[in-house]
This record gives C-alpha cells, structure tokens and sequence, in this order.
C-alpha cells in the first residue's frame, strides 16, 4: 500500500454514442479529436499518437482490464470516472462504467465524478458554441433518482471511501442551485441506505474558493491551479504579449509548463481538508484549435518534480485523507493524460512512480 492515495480522473468518450454521432458524425469517439490535431507553431506536440494501449475501444473488457493493470503497476490506487447525470434521468456515456461495476472487473478502486455543466459545441471539438446538452437540476425528486442510480456503486466493495463514506466530486459546485439541500439529502439516503455516509469533494479552479466550497457542506475541496497560474503566474508585458499573439497571429495562448508548475500548489494543499491535483500537461487545440491553451515544453522529468512539490503537502495528513488526484488518466485531446504515447513512452508514469517513493520515504 502506498503511503499517498492517488485518484486519476478517467474520461469515458472513447466508444461511440448515438448523440455524439448526431453532433459530430458517425463513429466520434475522443479519438477523432486526438487524430485530427494540428500543430500550431514550432515545436508544438501535435498530434499525440497512443502506445501501448493504442486507439482503444472503451467498450471493450480487455482494455479496461489492461488499464486497471498499468495504473495499479505505477503507484494509482483508483480511478475517478466522470459521471455524467444532466437531469431528468438523462445520462451519457455511462456504458463503460456500468459494465465495470456489472461484471466486477476489473478489480480496481474507483469513485465517480459528477460532471455538472452543459456541453457546448466549442468545448467538445465543433466551430460553433451552440448547447449540445443542457445540464439541468430539475429538484428533489430527480436529486433522490440520482441518488439511487449511483447507490449500487456506492455499495460495490471497490468504491473508494474515506473514512469509511463513498468519495463523490462534484466538478461545479456553485452550479447546483442549493448546494448543501443536495448533500443534505444524499447524506439522508445514504444512511437510510445502510451507508455511513457520503465524503462529499467539491472541484474548483481558484484557490480563494477553497473556504467558500466547504461552507456549503463539502467534506473536502480539490483544487485544479490552472487559472491560478493564468491569473497570477504572468506579468502584464507578457499577457498583452500573449494577446496580441492570440489576436493578431492567430496562434494559441501558449505557456511553459516549467514556469506553470510553479503555481500548481499552494499552502491550501497541507489543509486535511484539500485535496491537490497532479497536472501532466494541457493542450486544448485537438477539440478548440488555435483558441485553445497550450502549456508547452511538458516532459516526464518536470512532471516529477511538479509531483514531488505537490506530494510533500500530504505528508503531515491522516492517511485516509492522503488523497491527490492526476489530471488525468487518459484525457488525450486536453493534453493531460498518464497512458504511454510513442514520444516518451510510459515516462510519466515512471515519474509518478519515482515521486511517490520519494515522497514516502
């Protein structure tokens, strides 16, 4: 067991789906979006072509199985589906989990993560920013219905728990109109239900959220420092720079990843109560083009010693609440995943591996 708990968010969009081949053409997957990127200026990685594991087919046991195999091999202790509930009842590309939770395999931790926004074309890889899907949030009983299509995997000996409660994120908290009537609910059923209860994790890209999060009934926040870094980590000459470059050469917003991580945590991340993301990269151009944002020059070794700075937070923490999460698992045309690609291999995830022993000893 490692001494650090590490949860990488896990994208279900590689299997074909009937809305996605109404929005995008017949057989989208996030492959398409992967396949057809381009490069933007010299230097650029583009486009990323998978190894190992290659143009997968999440609807496929054996990959899922081959996956579960390789995270459990570096150091991951579980995987974070992303959920998608839009109201109603309405789900999308649930298929790859819910044959994980009916089959029992593969036997590897997971948790899911409730994806809470409405999908708009420029976002997901169209010209056009038009609503695909409207997430709505249509009240208590459709709250309780939702409750209960996730109960079974609350229930499943898998689940990933802290303190003995299901760990549940929630990607937009201040989207929900009555955040802390939702918990207040769930955590209602949930011990109705035979639960302890729910850990309840709200996600949020601004650091000085953190307090206001929790005071809405979450357990725990998780921080992603993105928009720290693009609020905080440039100076003015370079933010007119970097618009002007945008606006009138038409390339993307581009960043170095080795000045990025050093806005990637905060002295939020020693707080019991705050849970840190480890970040691989990001390249948004395979779904937005050039008016995606791009951290450049990212490689296995600055991974490790971004991995290690957030890590060394953890140390003083609980062990249940340990818990980092790895941004992401396999989000291939965001720029930020740990499956082995033909330019650096498995890298990343020997770096991850390399920081957690580092960090525990």
């Amino acid at each position: 067991m490692n001494d650090i708990r590490t949860i990488a968010f896990y994208l279900p969009q590689f299997h074909p789906i009937p809305e996605n081949d109404k929005w995008w053409g017949k057989g989208f997957t996030e492959w398409t979006n992967v396949g057809k990127a381009k490069r933007y200026f010299p230097g650029h990685y583009q486009p990323r072509v998978p190894a190992d594991l290659g143009y997968y087919d999440l609807r496929v046991p054996e990959t899922r199985q081959a996956q579960a195999d390789m995270a459990r091999q570096y150091g991951i202790e579980g995987f974070a589906y992303w959920h998608y509930w839009f109201g109603n009842g309405k789900r999308l590309l649930e298929r790859p989990f819910n044959e994980v939770l009916a089959s029992g395999k593969p036997d590897f931790p997971f948790c899911l993560s409730w994806a809470n926004e409405t999908w708009k074309g420029f976002d997901h890889g169209l010209t056009n920013r038009n609503v695909l899907i409207e997430q709505l949030y249509p009240g208590e009983k459709d709250m309780e219905n939702h409750f209960y299509e996730v109960l079974p995997a609350f229930l499943d000996k898998r689940y990933i728990t802290v303190n003995g409660k299901p760990l549940f994120l929630i990607l937009k908290p201040f989207d929900i109109p009555n955040p802390k009537c939702f918990i207040d609910q769930w955590q209602n059923l949930a011990i109705k239900n035979g639960l302890s209860g729910i850990h309840f994790v709200g996600q949020t890209g601004q650091f000085e959220e953190y307090k206001n999060i929790l005071a809405l009934s979450f357990d725990s926040v998780n921080i992603v420092r993105i928009q720290d870094f693009m609020r905080f980590g440039r100076s003015l000459p370079v933010k007119i720079i970097d618009k002007i470059l945008y606006e009138f050469v038409g390339i993307p917003y581009i960043y170095n990843f080795k000045n990025a991580i050093k806005k990637f945590t905060g002295p939020e991340d020693q707080e019991i109560t705050c849970f840190p993301t480890i970040l691989s990269g990001w390249d948004h151009t395979p779904r937005s083009g050039r008016h995606g944002i791009v951290l450049y020059n990212a490689s296995p070794t600055l991974f490790e010693k971004h991995a290690i700075n957030v890590l060394k937070n953890l140390k003083n923490k609980p062990y249940e609440n340990r818990i980092v999460f790895i941004k992401s698992w396999n989000e291939w045309a965001e720029g930020n995943y740990m499956e082995p690609d033909l330019k650096y291999g498995n890298g990343y995830l020997v770096a991850l591996k390399s920081a957690l022993s580092k960090a525990s000893s």
